[in-house]
């Protein structure tokens, strides 16, 4: 029976964000949040495995308490539990302080033999919080898994098929292990009613900081957050480029002197 671990995150609906021009900070309000489009992914992935070789998957998300909603959804997706860790004292933190929280507390709840991930976030994109959450649980990671062929329960190994720039590879690694998923084999399946229902009224086990043995302080929210985002803004756009197609080459290089030669 496989213990499995889905690690989560509710982002705001990144097609509806604005940054305000004069703070440079993300205007939130009225903007729906939603589950992180690559974590349904990555729970597909955990609930066949669990339905191929038995187990419970454990949905683990850090963030205020309206993310107990998106914890609600993976639980009607097949999820058996569902964890949130919400406390002021978690604010602005970073992913070296986030992947801290997330594996302290899991740790309340077991060994596990799998965990997956989306690929990232929608909000910060920065991918990292997957190889924090590996060298922390000190499991083995395979990143970009497009399939999982095969689970060897006797000799505790996992083989998957990676995504690459180029191709394909075939990869194998030792349980525990953790996955980050491809969105290519998993897409997440629509709930019957049954479990929608009975995701609503679920009991969503819900730890603050205090709550947390060994936790330290300094080491969570913003204090324990070296990386610092003083300013968001948009990407300023250039001028239209120009493509040159006068015929051949010669004329094309031609075209190319003259046009510097007006810069210049």
């Amino acid at each position: 029976m496989l213990n499995i671990l889905v690690c989560v995150k509710q982002v705001p609906d990144v097609n509806l964000v604005k940054i305000d021009p004069v703070t440079g900070s993300l205007i939130r309000k009225g903007v729906p949040a939603i589950l992180n489009p690559l974590d349904e992914n990555a729970l597909e992935a955990a609930v066949r495995m669990k339905e191929q070789y038995g187990g419970t998957v454990t949905c683990i998300t850090m963030g205020p308490p309206p993310a107990a909603e998106a914890l609600r959804q993976c639980l009607a997706g097949g999820a058996d539990r569902a964890i949130l860790l919400s406390d002021r004292a978690f604010a602005n933190a970073d992913t070296l302080a986030t992947s801290y929280v997330i594996v302290t507390a899991a740790k309340m709840f077991g060994n596990f033999d799998l965990i997956f991930c989306g690929k990232e976030s929608m909000d910060g994109a920065t991918g990292q919080m997957a190889s924090q959450l590996a060298e922390r649980l000190d499991a083995s990671q395979l990143s970009c898994v497009s399939l999982i062929n095969h689970l060897d329960t006797d000799k505790n190994i996992i083989q998957v098929q990676r995504e690459l720039g180029n191709g394909t590879e075939t990869a194998e690694a030792q349980l525990p292990c953790l996955i980050t998923v491809e969105k290519t084999n998993y897409l997440p399946r629509i709930p019957n009613l049954e479990r929608w229902l009975n995701s609503r009224t679920a009991e969503i086990t819900t730890l603050s900081a205090a709550e947390i043995p060994g936790l330290k302080a300094e080491l969570i929210g913003d204090p324990g957050s070296p990386t610092k985002v003083p300013r968001t803004y948009p990407p300023q756009t250039g001028e239209a480029g120009i493509i040159l197609n006068e015929g051949n080459t010669e004329k094309n290089v031609a075209k190319l002197v003259s046009l510097l030669g007006e810069v210049l």
